[in-house]
């Protein structure tokens, strides 16, 4: 796993949508779910949110809190 994108999923904000502004580690899973059932995002965002679906569905996603940078 690529420790840059690790540190991209706990830093980088949603762009649009309900959960703009909210950091992509931080969104709830159930919203991870559903976009995943709309169809990802085109572009980097589509697979980096997938990548945070499988880590908090997996129960990972106490990893990336370390790597959070405070704002």
């Amino acid at each position: 796993m690529d420790p840059q994108l690790l540190s991209q999923l706990a830093n980088e904000t949603m762009p649009f949508g309900k959960y703009a502004g909210r950091r992509l580690m931080d969104l709830p899973i159930a919203y991870l779910v559903w976009m995943q059932a709309k169809g990802w995002p085109q572009g980097p965002l589509g697979p980096k949110l997938a990548l945070v679906l499988e880590i908090k569905h997996n129960g990972l996603g106490y990893l990336l809190k370390p790597l959070r940078r405070e704002a």
